[in-house]
C-alpha cells in the first residue's frame, strides 16, 4: 500500500482536502481498513485513509498493547482542558519529527467495521492518536501545530532528505 507523501504535489493535494463522509460500510471498506492495519505493521501506530489515496473519512490505529481500531465516519465530541505534549512523527512526512501539544484526553463516537456505531474514551497515546488521524480527515498535518518557526526548519529539513 503506497503512503502518499507531502514532497509529491499531487498527492499533497490530497493530504490537504477535507475528506468526505463514508456512505457505504462494505466488504471491500472493510478489506482496505484491514490491509491498511497490516501495511502499518512495524512502521508505525496510525494511518488515515487521505494517506493512502481515498478521499474519505476514516482511519486505522494499533497500539501494540491493543487490538487494531478502525474508526468511520468518526467525530471528536469532547476533549480535556487538560494538555499533553508527545513527540509526533507522520508516514506522510517520514522521518520528521517534532513535540505537539494536545488535549490529554478526548471522547469520540465512530462506526466500526460492521456498521455499528460506538464512543470510546481515550487518554494518553492513544488520545494523542486518534487526534493525530483524526486532523488527517479535515486536510490537517502535525506540522500545523508547530511555531511557523518550527514548521519552516522542519519542512527544509525534510526537503533536504528526499532531496
Amino acid at each position: 500500500m503506497d503512503i502518499y507523501t507531502i514532497d509529491i504535489e499531487k498527492e499533497l493535494e490530497v493530504l490537504r482536502k477535507r475528506s468526505e463522509l463514508v456512505t457505504n460500510i462494505d466488504q471491500e471498506l472493510v478489506d482496505y481498513t484491514n490491509r491498511m492495519i497490516r501495511s502499518i505493521d512495524g512502521i508505525g501506530i496510525g494511518l488515515a485513509a487521505p494517506q493512502v489515496g481515498r478521499n474519505e473519512r476514516f482511519f486505522v490505529v494499533h497500539l501494540d498493547q491493543m487490538d487494531p481500531l478502525v474508526f468511520i465516519n468518526p467525530e471528536i465530541i469532547g476533549t480535556s482542558e487538560e494538555l499533553s505534549s508527545y513527540e509526533e512523527g507522520c508516514l506522510s512526512i517520514p522521518g520528521m519529527y517534532g513535540d505537539v501539544k494536545r488535549p490529554a484526553a478526548i471522547q469520540i463516537q465512530a462506526w466500526n467495521q460492521k456498521g455499528r456505531p460506538f464512543k470510546l474514551e481515550a487518554d494518553g497515546l492513544l488520545a494523542t492518536v486518534i487526534q493525530h488521524e483524526y486532523d488527517h480527515l479535515n486536510g490537517k498535518l502535525f506540522i500545523d501545530h508547530l511555531s511557523d518557526r518550527k514548521k519552516a526548519k522542519l519542512l527544509k529539513k525534510y526537503e533536504k532528505s528526499v532531496g
